[in-house]
């Protein structure tokens, strides 16, 4: 049927103008290496939990979280007035940049980052500010300081970053926050910090409390295995933890995904003995690249970084023809996600594949 003919509808360019947001694909009967999503099942008390919230389907769920918020004031140290919860760390994001950021007012991130960071500023009217990440694929926080201006009213620090899987430092991190306004909003992104394996990574838990102007985001979706219900939970500053209160869409956290967080954090013992499982595999994947000439970054999230340049959409293609699929971001390479342990020897049989294709080619500046 053909759709009627109607008017032009009157819509923001800049809206029209932004490329939508593209989920990780799967390949049939290979690996989905695209969503960094965590491959162990929920376990049993975490199931049970989201399938009681099935009986009160007909009733709204408490869209603050009460109970949820108030285990994490207790596990961070603050008062139930400094948690928020939401549809996920990157719907608090979005709640954020809306409450802090309008028209004519900037946001800066370092890039490549999260993909769906240039999509938010644009929302509320915002620029963005993107400044390239350091050669070694890290953020340049320098730059990023150096960045600021009177218009700039959010800044984004996210660690370990998403794609490269890199991490600030503590010592960078204070270094960084003595040189930025006071009233200067940093929100601290840590949707992978429970895979972290490295001391010296800045941990958003020890510093609430210590700057006014900053929030840390965290999430169930990956280390907890709650991609499917979407909740995450912001630390912060009273005011604009209920600025981001003002800017929610209404009950967006489902009963479903309150009760499977609670019940997660239950058994976090056992959660995180598979997130273990899961930085092993990490480093078997890390040194098989190593042994093929891949220069990686250090990752420390559920995820690596094959720096593949111009190539990238060539090693993609053959990342899928041996049962991979990862997720490509042409010109500057690929992110692949630590899966299922069967996933391994076919993940490296294609890596040794795409260095091969570029020996032939004479061609190294992309495992670099």
């Amino acid at each position: 049927m053909t759709a009627p003919d109607s008017p032009p509808i009157k819509l923001r360019p800049e809206i029209m103008a932004l490329p939508p947001y593209r989920q990780g694909k799967a390949v049939e009967g290979g690996f989905k290496l695209s969503s960094n999503e965590n491959p162990f099942p929920p376990l049993p008390g975490v199931l049970a939990a989201a399938n009681e919230a099935a009986e009160t389907l007909h009733r709204y769920p408490n869209g603050f979280a009460p109970e949820l918020s108030a285990r994490l004031a207790e596990r961070f140290g603050v008062a139930l007035e400094q948690v928020i919860v939401g549809a996920g760390s990157v719907s608090l994001l979005a709640q954020l940049v809306i409450a802090a950021a309008g028209a004519g007012d900037e946001v800066v991130y370092s890039w490549r980052s999260f993909e769906a960071y240039p999509l938010l500023p644009p929302m509320s009217g915002a620029t963005s500010i993107q400044v390239p990440n350091l050669p070694d694929h890290r953020h340049d926080l320098p730059a990023m300081a150096a960045a600021v201006t009177d218009r700039t009213r959010l800044l984004i620090v996210c660690t370990p970053n998403n794609p490269t899987s890199t991490i600030v430092t503590k010592a960078e991190f204070a270094d960084f926050m003595s040189q930025l306004p006071s009233d200067l909003l940093v929100i601290l992104d840590e949707a992978y910090t429970e895979f972290v394996t490295d001391p010296d990574a800045v941990d958003g838990k020890e510093l609430v409390g210590q700057y006014p102007n900053l929030v840390v985001l965290r999430t169930f979706s990956k280390a907890y295995g709650l991609a499917g219900l979407r909740i995450g939970y912001g630390i912060g500053p009273v005011s604009v933890i209920d600025a981001a209160r003002s800017a929610s869409i209404p009950l967006a956290v489902t009963n479903h995904a309150q009760l499977a967080a609670m019940a997660s954090l239950d058994v976090e013992d056992e959660l995180l003995e598979r997130v273990g499982h899961i930085a092993a595999l990490r480093t078997t994947i890390v040194q098989g690249l190593a042994e093929q000439g891949w220069q990686v970054p250090d990752p420390q999230g559920n995820f690596v970084w094959l720096p593949t340049g111009d190539f990238t959409d060539e090693a993609a293609a053959i990342l899928v023809s041996h049962g991979i699929m990862a997720r490509p971001f042409h010109p500057d390479g690929i992110r692949i996600s630590i899966g299922e342990r069967d996933s391994v020897e076919k993940l490296l049989s294609s890596t040794q594949e795409i260095v091969q294709n570029l020996s032939k080619r004479g061609l190294s500046q992309p495992i670099r």
